[in-house]
């Protein structure tokens, strides 16, 4: 059996509204605005979850997708794991997405993982912002994991020893 990820009593929250951004529950209802902005920065994703990850294959395909972000609200509902669409102030475009999975590291409470589309690049240090300050305010987690960022791949692979 293995440990619980987080407290029966957190309700995770299923969106949050800044100036900038609004995260909303990753799942099929935002499936085309995530479809695009997925596929318009295939290249700078496929490094996101390490330098061996192949997501997202340059051929997949929007019912792809939709089945994805289909388990993504399951995984959310079971409280499994969290993920969230980063959609723009006027909801109309996606930036990116927001992962919070459990830690396979006994170092860390979690493991999260962001990015934002190409054409939003100059956003990311403000959404790393922004997620930090939510976690700190929002999430029952002291010790979060950002791998490639606030732990280099190098370092992480050495956590999963």
């Amino acid at each position: 059996m293995h440990k619980q990820f987080i407290p029966n009593s957190f309700i995770a929250p299923t969106f949050l509204e800044t100036d900038q951004f609004y995260f909303v529950v990753l799942e099929d209802s935002v499936a085309e605005l995530d479809f695009e902005a997925v596929m318009s920065s295939q290249q700078r994703l496929r490094s996101i979850f390490g330098p061996k990850s192949e997501w997202p294959k340059s051929n997949m395909t929007l019912e792809e997708n939709i089945e994805s972000l289909k388990i993504h609200k399951q995984e959310f509902q079971s409280r499994q794991a969290f993920a969230y669409s980063v959609l723009n102030a006027s909801k109309d475009k996606c930036l990116g997405s927001v992962y919070i999975d459990p830690s396979r590291s006994p170092n860390y409470d979690c493991e999260l993982y962001f990015w934002v589309r190409n054409d939003s690049t100059a956003l990311e240090s403000e959404l790393y912002k922004t997620i930090s300050t939510w976690f700190l305010e929002k999430w029952p987690f002291s010790r979060v994991a950002f791998p490639g960022r606030g732990i280099s791949w190098e370092e992480w692979t050495k956590e999963l020893r």
